[in-house]
């Protein structure tokens, strides 16, 4: 199967100097745990709950005036829309990645692919190797 036909589609994104405030108040009101940042129409970072919560909370920073840029992770993993859900959950698998970006043939972005979009894709057995490889860096 394509990731295309497994991925969340369509993925908003924000720009580097998007207060994290403001990246909070996106995830929230979307229900989800990740935003793309680009710049010039190209993905360069990601921003994570998590990111949030030890990059910016923890770290006794103000959401307001922290921008994306200083937060986010650079060097993007990502997939493309016609690469199979399993070579997809490999590179999640190798790079403990819990959300992957996609892009089409244009390299936009066009979705985002999930664990759970996997859980609802696949089988057991591959959904399992998935969430045992993202989790196995916790141990």
């Amino acid at each position: 199967m394509d990731v295309s036909k497994a991925m969340h589609a369509h993925a908003d994104w924000v720009s580097e100097d998007t207060p994290v405030s403001e990246i909070a108040r996106m995830m929230k009101t979307d229900d989800i745990g990740a935003v793309p940042v680009g710049k010039d129409d190209r993905l360069v970072g990601m921003i994570t709950d998590r990111d949030i919560a030890v990059r910016v909370v923890a770290a006794g920073r103000d959401p307001a005036r922290t921008r994306a840029e200083e937060i986010m992770t650079r060097g993007v993993v990502y997939c493309r829309t016609t690469e199979s859900v399993e070579d997809a959950i490999h590179l999640m698998t190798q790079r403990g990645i819990r959300r992957l970006p996609v892009i089409d043939e244009r390299k936009r972005l066009v979705g985002m692919l999930s664990l759970g979009d996997v859980a609802h894709a696949v089988g057991r057995d591959l959904s399992g190797e998935l969430l045992h490889g993202v989790a196995d860096h916790h141990r």
